[in-house]
């Protein structure tokens, strides 16, 4: 397979089957804490990258060899080794899927593109939508998620009420925190406050436990993640 990774086991989603819709590390990021380290640059072009139709016949061969995984499938997950929004046939891929099995959706974002009214009308039909939040000033943004030029964490934040508003599915609102860079008690408070109206049904609250690329790259003490937790509410949890 080249396109479908799994079926994992995970906390957060149960039993997950991937599919990348990029090659690898191609992405609008390019996170401090990102296990797949440095790319050979960043960018917001949305194209194909990948064929949709070659990604929708190897899920339609696992599925047919994989009868009883496939069954008890929680979710077919769009994430892998880039950001999935690149893919500007990302919609009709989900459309596809719909049709060949009852697998619910969710799409793992780092919400980079969600500004473009495009790009939110194509995660429209999936089931879960997780997108990325780390940061919500543009100096801690720039420095923990290095982004593609142009992007802006005042559009990400936007893009993320606005699709709030339109789409009818879950949001799982991520944090990644990473010690020393956007772990201060005041820019929690300023996420929680941007959190609100963005309306998230959960915000997952993360560090860095894995070995990450780049050196230096530091979890936040369990104690501090615990004490945010509750800051931002009962819809918060640590994963």
């Amino acid at each position: 397979m080249k396109y479908i990774y799994g079926p994992v086991k995970s906390r957060r989603l149960g039993l997950s089957l991937g599919i990348t819709l990029t090659p690898y590390k191609v992405c609008s990021f390019n996170c401090v804490y990102c296990q797949l380290g440095a790319g050979s640059g960043t960018t917001s072009q949305r194209r194909e990258y990948i064929r949709t139709e070659e990604i929708a016949e190897e899920l339609k061969l696992w599925l047919q060899n994989n009868p009883k995984e496939a069954k008890d499938l929680d979710y077919i997950t769009f994430s892998g080794c880039g950001e999935p929004t690149l893919n500007i046939k990302l919609g009709g891929l989900i459309e596809e899927i719909k049709k060949i099995t009852s697998a619910p959706i969710a799409v793992i974002t780092n919400a980079s593109l969600l500004a473009e009214p495009s790009v939110r009308r194509d995660l429209l039909n999936a089931d879960l939508i997780v997108p990325s939040l780390d940061a919500v000033v543009s100096g801690k943004f720039e420095r923990i998620d290095r982004p593609a030029p142009g992007i802006k964490i005042e559009n990400i934040i936007n893009g993320l009420i606005e699709l709030r508003k339109e789409f009818k599915g879950r949001i799982w609102l991520e944090v990644m925190l990473v010690k020393g860079i956007n772990d201060d008690l005041p820019h929690m408070k300023k996420l929680k406050d941007i959190a609100g109206k963005i309306g998230p049904d959960k915000i997952q609250l993360n560090s860095p436990v894995r070995t990450t690329a780049e050196i230096g790259v530091l979890a936040v003490d369990k104690k501090k993640l615990e004490k945010f937790r509750k800051l931002l509410g009962e819809n918060c949890e640590t994963i």
